[in-house]
């Protein structure tokens, strides 16, 4: 981890505390008033003790005391009241930084590509988000509640006992510096493992929520016992930085009671030589013993606090990392506004590689004409679905431009060029929404009536009205409760309903049967009208209308043309692939 992510994550909760400065510097001064009223009390109970240990009447001694009660009552009102509005404003501001964090992050965290989303587990990401509030409430639920008061506690009491006796007050300073020392020394010597067990954590999340992703797949294949060692290694790992982190804490906590112990018999006896020479009280005895018990409770829980510092930093930091990771894809300052018109598509010497290192398309051009429908067929890793990537601009390319309408989509803003598209991916995944939100999602402001409408003729009007709720059935995580089909049907009516000037079918009907996909592609075909439509398909049947069919190999185009055109150049891929299927489907 960078250390220059602690710093950051504090430029970034400032960011945010900043609009809610008024809250938080009333919470400051509030707990400032409250653990300086409350460290008077001890004065008081000085003063009440002399005047019982002093052998005067008992009347006049009463009077005395009464009036020290008095005192301390408006003493304890005021801390009283420092901590309720301590408390309320702190209330105020953290819940409303943490919302403005929360959606910071969301904000950021979606404005990453495909490959960043790849690469990390879901479970990870969630938990990450996660700790970024819950560390900024932690922190300063620490400084208001704990920092301050042991900060203001340390210096009225230093000042008490100097005021006292200057070699009173020197031992207690002197002990707390050592002790702040030794404390901040080996947070600082903890903290490599604090990191070590927080990325063990994360693993753990992220292993945890990809076998539950897969648990169909874990069963069918027999994995149970395998991922179930692979999760135990994960877990040994924890636990034993766990173990680790907790056993020197509790050897170091060890080391603090022998301080405390030396500082309480240190003062003492330096108290008893002082009142041996009649210059010290019992109250004073009463004041110093309050006063050495305040220490050790702010000063005993120093270590945790440093050390409970550095876990929250180190939880935010992993969001930090995030923040300040660069998205991938970013819109130029002069982006405009798409404006499709026609739905001309062109690729112009287009160059791209996957992680600059498996190279995908050299050099590639393909135009497709206004309201032109073209199939895109090819072997796996031919490039199909890379060309349908790059369109939408999932990546960037290496060298060329795709342009729509002879606008280059890398000047275009991301939102316009995506309005622009309807896609009906491969694996249609649905929200845990109702069916009615989902297909509505295609254009949020559209009637249910119109949500209706596009239900006939993606042909799932009828499966969804056969569900005891219909259009408001919940359809479970990622959609699992519908069938690969019925998801497929679902995200068809969602595309129809948007209604964009260019189409996207990438094997949009892989997963319906032989009635249903007949229907489909009727519906499909007048949803196609007066649009662009690139279909992506292994299953060649579905592309047969298409009015022009490209072939790709490699990365490369070798063959174009209709599907009777091609089917007749016996010895070309397009006419291979298509033998090959019809072949297979007669077996």
């Amino acid at each position: 981890m960078d250390k220059n992510y602690n710093r950051k994550t504090f430029a970034i909760f400032w960011r945010h505390l900043a609009r809610r400065q008024p809250s938080f510097w009333l919470a400051l001064s509030g707990a400032i008033l409250g653990s300086g009223s409350f460290i008077l009390g001890p004065f008081f109970y000085k003063d009440f003790f002399d005047a019982l240990a002093s052998g005067n009447d008992s009347v006049a001694t009463g009077v005395i005391l009464f009036s020290i009660l008095g005192k301390l009552l408006i003493v304890y009102f005021f801390g009283w009241l420092g901590w309720r509005i301590a408390t309320f404003a702190a209330s105020h501001f953290q819940s409303w930084v943490a919302a403005d964090i929360y959606n910071t992050c969301f904000a950021y965290l979606h404005r990453h590509s495909v490959s960043f989303f790849n690469n990390n587990f879901v479970g990870s990401l969630v938990k990450r988000v996660n700790r970024f509030p819950a560390a900024f409430i932690s922190l300063t639920d620490m400084f208001l509640w704990e920092f301050m008061p042991l900060l203001v506690n340390a210096v009225f009491i230093s000042v008490v006992l100097f005021l006292h006796s200057w070699l009173l007050g020197a031992a207690v300073v002197l002990w707390m510096i050592v002790f702040a020392l030794i404390n901040y020394f080996f947070s600082r010597y903890k903290l490599k493992y604090d990191l070590e067990r927080n990325k063990a954590d994360t693993r753990v999340t992220g292993v945890l929520a990809d076998t539950i992703t897969n648990h169909q797949n874990i069963k069918f294949f027999s994995a149970y016992g395998r991922e179930r060692k692979y999760f135990a290694e994960a877990i040994s790992d924890w636990r034993r930085l766990r173990k680790f982190t907790w056993d020197i804490s509790q050897a170091f906590e060890a080391v603090q009671g022998v301080l405390i112990i030396g500082l309480e018999l240190g003062i003492f006896y330096l108290m008893i030589r002082f009142w041996q020479k009649g210059s010290v009280t019992i109250g004073d005895f009463v004041l110093v013993q309050a006063y050495l018990i305040t220490i050790f409770d702010r000063f005993w829980n120093l270590g945790r606090l440093i050390r409970r510092y550095y876990e929250n930093v180190a939880d935010a930091a992993e969001m930090t990392e995030i923040l300040e990771k660069p998205h991938e894809i970013i819109e130029v300052k002069t982006a405009e506004p798409l404006s499709v018109k026609k739905g001309e598509i062109v690729f112009n010497d287009v160059t791209f590689a996957y992680n600059q290192t498996r190279q995908i398309l050299s050099h590639f051009n393909l135009k497709i004409a206004a309201h032109e429908k073209v199939g895109l067929v090819g072997p796996s890793g031919a490039g199909k679905s890379t060309i349908i990537n790059l369109l939408l601009r999932n990546f960037d390319l290496e060298n060329g431009a795709i342009l729509i309408d002879g606008q280059k989509i890398n000047r275009a803003t991301l939102n316009s060029l995506w309005a622009a598209v309807s896609l009906v991916p491969q694996d249609s995944i649905l929200f845990h929404r109702t069916l009615l939100e989902n297909i509505r999602y295609g254009r949020p402001e559209a009637s249910d009536e119109e949500v209706f409408a596009a239900a006939k003729l993606a042909n799932c009007h009828d499966f969804i009205s056969a569900f005891p709720d219909g259009y408001q059935t919940f359809v479970g995580e990622r959609g699992v409760k519908l069938s690969g089909g019925e998801r497929q049907r679902v995200a068809i009516a969602r595309a129809i309903l948007k209604n964009a000037p260019i189409l996207i079918l990438d094997e949009a009907t892989s997963s319906l049967d032989s009635e249903s996909e007949r229907l489909i592609q009727e519906a499909l075909s007048r949803l196609m009208a007066d649009k662009t439509v690139i279909v992506v398909a292994h299953r060649l049947s579905t592309i047969m209308q298409m009015d022009r069919i490209v072939v790709l190999d490699k990365g490369k185009i070798v063959e174009e043309g209709s599907h009777s055109f091609l089917f007749k150049k016996k010895d070309g891929l397009y006419a291979k692939l298509w033998q090959r299927q019809a072949i297979g489907f007669l077996e």
